[in-house]
This record gives C-alpha cells, structure tokens and sequence, in this order.
C-alpha cells in the first residue's frame, strides 16, 4: 500500500474569476494532457478557498500567499500558477481623497483576514479597523455610505475609477516603492499528502494549462469572459494579463523573495505567528515539451 494519500479524482479548487478562468481554461476544456487524471473544478471566492485550505479539503487550491503560513505543514506552493502584482496590486478605495492618518479613522471593508490584501493593508498601516465584507459587495458598500472606504481586489482594480471612487493607496505601488518587489498575492498550492510523484504529475498539468492560455489568448479569453462580472472584452484582457503572464509560469527568485518577506514583514507585525520561509516546488516537463517552450 502506498503511504500516500492518491485520490481518484484530484479536486481544483480555483476562484470564479476572469483570471483564474483564462488559467485553467485548458484543462477544463481538456484541451492538454492530463497524464491520465481526472480532475474536478471547485469554484469559490478566496476566502472560503483559504479557509479551506486550512482544513486539507482540496489537493490543488489556488490561496493567498497570507494563508500559505497557516497551512505550511501540509501544502506546498507549485512554481506555476501565482498571481503576482508588479507594481500594481490591491487597492484602498474611498468616495473622496483621504490621507492615511485619516484612513485610521474609519472602518474599512475588506475581502477577507486570510488574504493577501489584507496582510499588505495592515503592514501599510497596522492600526487599520477592518470589517469583512464579501470581495464583490464592498464598492457598492462604500458607494451606499455603509463604509468610508474598501479594499477592493480582482476586477474592480480597473474600473473604480470611472465608479466615482478615489484611490487612498495601490498596495502594490506602495509595496514596490517600499521593497523594490513585486506583490505576490497568491499561488497555487498542492498537498503534500499526494506524494512527490503525484505532485509532479499534477504540477505538469497545470503548467500545460496556464502555457495554452497563453498560447491561446483569443480562444481562453472567450472563456474567461463568462467570469469578469460585465467588463468589457478590452478591460478583461487588461486584467487577465496583469496576474496570468510569464511570472505565473515560473515563480522565479526575486518572486520567492518577495514572498518570505511578505510573510516575514507579516510576522514583524504580529498577524503571523511563525516567521515562515516558503516552500515551491519546481515543475519539471519531460525533454520533448521543454524543447519546445
């Protein structure tokens, strides 16, 4: 009996969003080869997934990189698949200019404790008050007057402007001028319990799935498109090429980097309670495809 955990279905558990979609369009549509496995698709928003996580409930998962320090012992983050923000990445929003004393002053509404967004938020400004409010509610809440101000992740990073919104900080600007680093927000995260082999078989797929995409922009983009939430085919491009381009292909060095100093400036501040240095795992394609990337 093998010691490890081999499951017959191997459960994906991704975000409903436009750029979770372009990136696993491929292997939802059987477009590549999936070495014999089957898989399942699991959509939720990022915090159930992260919760999740927490519990071991899916083999592969997409995370925020603020939840990987939870879930260290029994997950590993692949190479491939990791949305990273350069220069740009989350972005605290209010109906009218606010300075950052000020933005101390109010309640802000956030998508989730477990995301990267918030774990940027509060190393910004670590005397924020914060409320959590569903990622997809908080520009209406704000607009309503319910909150004063909202960190908005995903698609709303490109159109809260012409909404009549103000920006107090991009997290991403301010963390590139703070670190010289891009922001990585979050990855995809395989258990461990699946044994080496397992873990290879599946990091090969899904590297083959992001690869088409990309390879296949018109094709996955049609696809993706069902998930913006109503933006325009320009505007979802736009999106889907800020967090699924060369760097979600390969998590290189200075990725790494600015992920241990994420989760280290994290445990600095008290929200992370063990000072972690992040375990990737390298995909590696047979010689045949890697002659031909």
């Amino acid at each position: 009996m093998s010691e490890y955990n081999i499951p017959e279905v191997i459960r994906v558990a991704h975000s409903p969003d436009s750029d979770d979609a372009f990136m696993f369009w491929a292997l939802a549509k059987g477009k590549v080869d999936a070495e014999g496995l089957t898989f399942e698709h699991v959509l939720s928003d990022i915090e159930t997934l992260n919760r999740e996580a927490m519990k071991g409930t899916y083999e592969l998962t997409a995370i925020s990189y603020h939840a990987y320090a939870k879930i260290h012992e029994s997950y590993a983050i692949l190479n491939v698949g990791s949305s990273i923000g350069d220069k740009y990445g989350p972005v605290l929003i209010a109906k009218r200019p606010m300075t950052k004393e000020e933005a101390k002053q109010v309640t802000i509404a956030i998508p989730g404790e477990l995301t990267t967004a918030y774990l940027a938020l509060k190393i910004w400004e670590p005397e924020v008050k914060t409320v959590v409010v569903p990622f997809d509610q908080i520009m209406e809440r704000v607009a309503s007057g319910e909150f004063e101000a909202g960190l908005i992740i995903h698609e709303g990073q490109l159109t809260y402007e012409q909404e009549g919104f103000t920006k107090v900080v991009d997290l991403g600007e301010w963390w590139f001028e703070e670190t010289n680093l891009t922001l990585p927000l979050g990855g995809n995260a395989i258990r461990l319990d699946l044994g080496p082999e397992m873990i290879a078989k599946i990091g090969r797929v899904l590297y083959r799935s992001v690869k088409a995409g990309l390879d296949n922009r018109d094709e996955a983009l049609e696809y993706a498109m069902s998930f913006s939430r109503g933006l325009t085919k320009d505007l979802t491009d736009r999106f889907v090429g800020m967090y699924v381009n060369k760097m979600t292909l390969d998590a290189d060095v200075e990725i790494r980097k600015a992920v241990k100093l994420l989760l280290w400036r994290g445990h600095g501040i008290g929200l992370i309670a063990e000072k972690i240095t992040p375990e990737f795992i390298d995909v590696v394609l047979p010689q045949a495809e890697c002659a031909a990337v």
